[in-house]
């Protein structure tokens, strides 16, 4: 791949679903070193005025956005557990949000649907969309699809991002994301924002 740039007025940093009950535990976070390799990447974003923004899936008590006909989200529904309503109590605190960056809270994977988030990027003319998170096979996967039909240049941190699986994160990042995005690391969205 050749040098990634990056037009820093026109890119937003999305830290998508990045849970503390996930990312500080999970074997494929841990043992790459996703949390303290993201805090680092936030730093730089924000050092190099990106505008970052970041998402949790959230729902009101009882669940009400859940259908039962929703494979994904119905199970949860019926867990017993009490629905977390507030994005921010989700997310892990090593990249907590600085005052002023947009948390957006929504009801399915996808980052886009039913959020306000692509509205917002358009509005502060984000065009680029730099995306990392836990899970790759559901946020980001399903962000990258939406985020691409949407016109958006996407550039995905492999080494940021995680899976329960290893074996479907890999396949994703080297056989299906390049379709749509730039597959990079966080060295190398560091070095474009240098």
């Amino acid at each position: 791949m050749a040098t990634l740039t990056l037009d820093r007025q026109h890119t937003a940093l999305l830290i998508a679903d990045f849970y503390s009950a996930f990312m500080g535990t999970l074997p494929h976070a841990v043992e790459r070193q996703v949390v303290e390799r993201t805090q680092r990447l936030q730093h730089a974003a924000r050092a190099a005025g990106l505008f970052v923004c970041y998402c949790a899936t959230v729902f009101r008590p009882s669940y009400v956005e859940i259908s039962e006909r929703n494979k994904t989200f119905s199970a949860r529904k019926h867990s017993g557990q009490a629905a977390v309503g507030d994005p921010l109590a989700l997310i892990h605190p090593a990249v907590q949000p600085a005052a002023g960056e947009v948390v957006v809270g929504k009801h399915r994977v996808n980052a886009l649907h039913g959020t306000a988030l692509d509205l917002i990027l358009r509005a502060n003319a984000c065009d680029t969309l730099i995306l990392l998170g836990y899970a790759t096979s559901g946020v980001v996967l399903s962000t990258v699809r939406a985020a691409a039909d949407l016109d958006y240049r996407l550039v995905v941190v492999e080494d940021c991002c995680a899976d329960q699986e290893p074996a479907i994160h890999d396949f994703l990042m080297q056989r299906l994301f390049p379709r749509q995005a730039d597959v990079v690391t966080a060295e190398d969205v560091m070095q474009a924002l240098a």
